[in-house]
């Protein structure tokens, strides 16, 4: 890491004792998790809290607790976390903003977005302004409530509660620490029932096998007093739904469970409806001139004309929907909604027939209709039906007493606005082009190129066939070119944020790896013979090659003599002989293909953590990979070594030091030699180009060993999560396809999210680096045993 402590000896100066130790303790964390902008900030908020006065707590909180923030949701969170907090140091005292950071890392890490992160603090400020004396008492049970609410139901629990005890500061303190009974009672009204980052995942296999083709969702946190207000909505292509859904009864029915529908299944309903608009909503409905009413009932016929349009290829939704209507109330109306519900009921249901004439005659009329997808049907038709519902003599239209009351129905926001989207358009935004390369002639690279010069960002790469000769006889590649690469190989990348691959995202580029010294090989071979020969001799001892006899079968090659014996005996004695009496004899090998992939990056140059400072990180996954290979070498596995870093998602270097058909020579041992480490990174496209590799092979058992010092990471990438996820979405691919993968870290503080993207017992944390030679043996025997 280029930023030292030691270089910002005046801040370590005028930090109490104690602060400044811990600095010390947690200074290791820090480099791991932030970049160096992100290390000044972070130095910048320490000094900032020094300035600020307040009580040290405030201070050692921070400089505990940032690391982690930055850790669960990334690092431009906490100069945020940093300005609430300075924001917020002439409202409350300096213990509760200590207790706010202290809780701030559980609190991003339960809610997993930077934007959702936002909104809480924006809630914490809420509750500061209204209810200071309540937010210690918050904060110290915000792990319980959060256990049990999402960030809409927090938001709620705490409003009835700013409301109730506005001016109780007694009650206040009863309400928010959970003593209270009404405080038990609305904390039980706003429990989660099904939560939409659970059974998003589902919802996305789901609608994929519905309907063919993918779709974006987002959960959306409402402040409604109850999450029946929080409609649905389509914005930009993308469906924004609540973070959850209780079980649901409509309303009138007092039938006891039968009519209960699920959360899952209220998710269903409500993402089909809006699968429904986009699929079969084309062009905008004008609203120009339009009022309430008539553009309530012109949204209506549309939502009934999709919904028709869906039942006709999936008649099974009809129930789906219609368990979700409250049932008609067929009295006097008295508003303009009781009509609408009528009518949006029967032109669901074709069995119900509406005492009311204009209820029936407009869904007769609706039924009627030759064509369907007939473009402005909705706006004509709606536009009749509200001339004549206009003529009852009813309340005034109300926006929010008259609107539908089924509940997976949108706010149809999106019939008036679909036409100025355009889904190829609405997908460059999302997913940029790729690089182009083109092979060219002489003649267009001559008479067309305009920057010759250009970098690896170029829109596009042309490429000749022959070298491109100056007048002094020399080459441009000789003169300005770069490295010879291989053309570029595009994979795509897993956005756990809208639970879809975003196809052909990542860019790999395989590198020819530079030779480096073979004398500096040759000593470290020397000085690990001892290890080398151990190891050798431990992998021949793992499984015996050979002819083997295998015995007791019932069906075999050739009869065993002896179990044939014992069973004449039981035969003559009167007891059931046991049938398997034969023998087989098989040819044992090992079948085995290990491509050991390592990570390169920068953070490899880091000195050995409790080493002489020699000794890099780099260096001594150098030495482990030497003693593997030559052991391997020696008793014939084959294997390959392979190496990867990252400079943003167009540029992930791959390097292939040994590959399965070439020998471990000179060649190899070269390479090795010269392997250095640099820019980031960006695990999961690695893991995918590796599977490439591994994939061909005619081995029964296929490994891919990876070796890294930390987390995915890459420069474009801010959301610690985002590649985290990826990766670990790219070891369930290669092990769908039979290739186990198996994760060596050498980040002490890696248990987490190395268990989350390899899978428990499928990885390994090394404490002590310096032992990694030794234990990258003992787990390849383990792994091939």
């Amino acid at each position: 890491m280029s930023i030292r402590l030691e270089e910002h000896q005046a801040l370590l100066d005028v930090l109490p004792a104690h602060a400044a130790a811990l600095l010390h303790d947690n200074w290791a964390d820090a480099t791991r998790v932030f970049s160096g902008a992100g290390l000044r900030n972070y130095l910048r908020g320490v000094e900032a809290l020094h300035d600020l006065g307040r009580t040290e707590e405030l201070l050692l909180t921070y400089i505990e607790k940032a690391p982690p923030l930055a850790r669960a949701i990334g690092e431009d969170n906490v100069p945020r976390l940093l300005e609430f907090v300075l924001a917020m140091a002439s409202k409350t005292s300096g213990e509760v903003l200590a207790l706010l950071v202290d809780k701030a890392p559980g609190a991003a890490a339960r809610l997993g977005d930077a934007e959702v992160f936002e909104q809480f603090l924006d809630l914490m400020s809420n509750v500061a302004a209204k209810a200071p004396r309540g937010m210690r008492a918050l904060l110290e049970h915000l792990d319980p409530l959060f256990a049990q609410l999402t960030l809409g139901g927090l938001r709620r629990w705490v409003q009835w509660g700013l409301r109730v005890y506005a001016h109780d500061i007694e009650g206040q303190q009863r309400y928010f620490s959970l003593q209270s009974p009404d405080s038990l009672s609305v904390l039980q009204s706003e429990r989660k029932g099904t939560v939409f980052i659970e059974v998003q995942r589902r919802l996305n296999m789901y609608l994929r096998a519905i309907w063919g083709r993918d779709f974006f969702m987002r959960p959306t946190a409402g402040d409604y007093e109850d999450r029946e207000g929080l409609r649905p909505y389509i914005e930009r292509y993308v469906i924004h739904i609540a973070d959850a859904y209780d079980d649901y009864r409509p309303q009138g029915d007092d039938t006891p469970s039968e009519r209960v529908v699920s959360g899952l299944d209220i998710y269903r309903a409500a993402v089909n409806h809006c699968a429904a608009h986009l699929v079969f909503t084309h062009t905008p409905m004008d609203g120009q001139d339009l009022d309430n009413l008539q553009r309530a009932v012109c949204e209506l016929i549309e939502d009934a004309r999709v919904e028709a349009l869906a039942i006709a290829r999936f008649p099974n939704m009809r129930g789906a929907w219609l368990a979700l209507f409250p049932a008609p109330v067929t009295d006097a109306p008295a508003r303009y909604g009781d009509l609408l519900h009528r009518l949006a009921y029967a032109l669901l249901d074709a069995d119900y027939t509406d005492p009311h004439d204009w209820v029936r005659e407009a869904a007769q009329r609706f039924r009627a209709l030759p064509d369907l997808e007939a473009e402005g049907l909705s706006i004509d038709l709606g536009l009749q039906l509200a001339a004549e519902l206009a003529g009852f003599d009813l309340p005034p239209f109300h926006l929010v007493n008259d609107r539908q009351r089924a509940i997976y129905r949108d706010d149809n926001r999106f019939v008036w606005l679909a036409g100025e989207y355009d889904t190829d358009a609405a997908l460059q935004a999302t997913w940029e082009p790729k690089q182009q390369r083109r092979d060219v002639s002489i003649m267009e690279m001559v008479t067309t190129l305009d920057n010759e010069y250009a970098g690896d960002d170029a829109q596009e790469i042309w490429t000749l066939g022959t070298e491109f000769l100056l007048d002094d006889g020399s080459s441009l590649n000789e003169l300005e070119g770069t490295q010879r690469i291989s053309q570029p190989i595009h994979y795509h990348e897993w956005d756990y944020q809208i639970q879809l691959q975003r196809p052909e995202w990542a860019t790999v580029i395989e590198r020819r790896p530079p030779l480096g010294k073979l004398d500096d090989i040759e000593g470290t071979l020397e000085a690990l013979k001892p290890t080398i020969s151990r190891l050798k001799h431990q992998i021949e001892a793992l499984v015996p090659q050979g002819m083997q006899r295998i015995r007791h079968l019932e069906d075999g090659d050739e009869l065993d003599v002896d179990a044939a014996v014992r069973a004449m005996i039981d035969l003559r004695m009167g007891r059931q002989p046991d049938p398997r009496v034969m023998m087989r004899n098989r040819l044992h090998t090992r079948d085995i293909g290990v491509l050991v992939l390592l990570d390169v990056s920068e953070s490899t140059n880091d000195p050995v953590p409790g080493g002489d400072g020699d000794e890099t990180i780099l260096s001594l996954t150098r030495k482990a990979c030497l003693v593997l290979a030559e052991a391997l070498e020696t008793i014939g596995d084959p294997f390959a070594l392979h190496g990867f870093c990252s400079d943003s998602r167009h540029d992930v270097h791959y390097l292939r030091y040994k590959d399965f058909d070439q020998p471990f020579d000179d060649t190899g041992k070269g390479r090795l030699a010269g392997m250095t480490g640099g820019y980031s990174t960006r695990l999961g496209t690695a893991l995918r180009h590796a599977g490439t590799h591994l994939h061909d092979m005619a081995r029964q058992k296929k490994l891919l060993l990876v070796i890294t010092d930390g987390e995915p990471a890459d420069v474009d990438v801010r959301d610690p999560q985002y590649l985290r996820q990826d990766a670990r979405i790219a070891v369930d691919e290669l092990r769908r396809s039979g290739i186990t993968t198996f994760g060596l870290s050498l980040d002490p503080y890696a248990d987490q999210y190395v268990s989350q993207i390899f899978g428990v017992g499928h990885y390994a944390v090394i404490d002590r680096v310096d032992r990694l030679p030794e234990k990258l043996s003992a787990l390849y025997m383990g792994l091939t045993r």
